[in-house]
């Protein structure tokens, strides 16, 4: 099969290209091939070293053209797999089927294992995966590859290979400062406001792998309240008292945080909050209450979206629009009532595909929560006005449902709600008016 122009250019003679890019997109090819090819195992390991630190040079252009060839070079070979699926259809043997998925299974697999030998080589494609994430959209072709470090990396990071670690003030500072760079959900603004988070009426908990041993892979930062919390600042306020654990009994999951972007799509979340929740309830056995206080990310933006679509919701679109909008909501107010209507709607009923709209709604119900309540200016947060117009959201783990809410939700895309959040849903606006189009 003759190869295409691109991969004459690449490997042409340094003295045909003069570029720099492709004189070192050359090498960490070439490299890669010599690995591929290599069977001895310190003399492999060498090699992985080796092509990695070429990789990592990689940059624009050169990177990409490391990319262009990872899915052309060392994809499957097309006529080796049809043949092996004619075979398999003519005699479903298991011979056959070992065959078949030999063919199938692309060159970079195992380029990718035994990169892996070196160290740091499951951080760097880890940091692999994250570059192609953020070209993918306009470079469709690199699917292949990202996909084959989507199969490798879910069994790498399976949960039996992941520690549960609890983060206190002890903690190694380069870790520490880590959670501060990382947290995603709530900035942590310093030392001192870490150190409250640490603190004894306070817990977090982090996954870590044994080849990032220093790397958090997913944390999670609890209250242990008397009561579920229905406002997030009194949590985060470096000044609020701290008060006796053992007199708590609630814990109040305010922050989840995946710290890899390259592990995106490889849910760690519910091992983290069920095992988080037995530990604590073993350690403080009055706990009867595991709930999150959430952000409800999409919330405004979907209100103003659908606003500008129905006509019954103007008068909410136009008073959002104003500055002291906040004046028209006060509590007992007909806006504040409908704004939490239309979330509960927005929460039960707003979908992408199939799914919830809400990116956090899709993590929680899909760990087996339940939608519980929404409170009313929850986070007046810049952020969290800017996003949700305050409003934030608790989801309830009650251990004995989870098994069953998540079951709901993956075979009938149905978001679990507690009796009172599907009234307020139903009691909306939106709700309203489809209820009276149908009768």
């Amino acid at each position: 099969m003759k190869p295409p122009a691109f991969i004459k250019r690449l490997f042409a003679p340094a003295a045909q290209t003069g570029s720099k890019p492709d004189r070192h997109t050359r090498r960490t090819v070439a490299l890669c091939h010599a690995l591929l090819s290599e069977r001895g195992e310190a003399s492999g390991a060498a090699l992985a070293r080796e092509a990695l630190a070429a990789y990592r040079m990689l940059a624009g252009p050169a990177l990409a053209a490391f990319f262009d060839v990872l899915a052309e070079e060392f994809s499957p070979d097309p006529e080796a797999v049809g043949e092996a699926a004619d075979a398999y259809r003519q005699e479903a043997s298991q011979a056959n089927l070992i065959r078949l998925q030999q063919v199938a299974e692309p060159p970079r697999q195992e380029l990718f294992r035994r990169l892996n030998l070196a160290n740091g080589g499951t951080a760097t494609l880890i940091e692999m995966r994250r570059r192609l994430l953020h070209d993918l959209k306009t470079q469709p072709h690199w699917a292949g590859i990202e996909a084959d470090l989507v199969h490798l990396l879910g069994s790498w990071f399976n949960r039996g290979f992941l520690s549960l670690q609890r983060i206190d003030w002890r903690t190694p500072a380069l870790v520490l400062e880590k959670l501060m760079q990382y947290e995603a959900v709530h900035e942590i603004q310093g030392w001192r406001d870490l150190r409250r988070r640490l603190e004894a009426d306070r817990r977090c908990f982090a996954f870590f792998h044994p080849a990032l041993p220093d790397e958090p892979i997913i944390f999670i930062e609890v209250a242990l309240t008397k009561a579920m919390s229905e406002q997030v600042q009194p949590l985060l306020d470096p000044d609020s008292p701290v008060v006796d654990p053992a007199s708590a009994n609630a814990a109040m999951f305010y922050s989840i945080t995946n710290c890899q972007e390259g592990l995106r799509g490889i849910s760690f979340g519910n091992f983290l909050i069920k095992q988080v929740a037995e530990d604590l309830g073993r350690e403080f056995p009055r706990l009867k209450t595991f709930a999150t206080l959430s952000p409800i990310p999409g919330f405004r933006k979907w209100l103003e979206e659908t606003a500008a679509a129905h006509a019954e919701l103007g008068e909410i679109g136009g008073a959002l629009a104003e500055a002291d909008w906040t004046e028209r909501a006060r509590p007992g107010t007909r806006m504040q009532s409908e704004l939490m209507r239309l979330c509960a709607y927005y929460l039960q009923h707003a979908k992408l595909d199939q799914e919830p709209a809400d990116a956090v709604a899709r993590f929680h119900l899909g760990n087996g929560a339940r939608i519980e309540r929404i409170n009313w200016l929850a986070d007046t947060s810049k952020a969290g006005m800017a996003r949700s117009a305050g409003l934030m959201v608790n989801y309830a783990y009650r251990l004995k449902d989870v098994e069953r809410n998540h079951e709901t939700y993956a075979n009938k895309h149905v978001a679990v709600a507690s009796p009172g959040l599907m009234l307020l849903a139903r009691e909306s606006l939106l709700a309203r008016s489809a209820a009276k189009r149908q009768g």
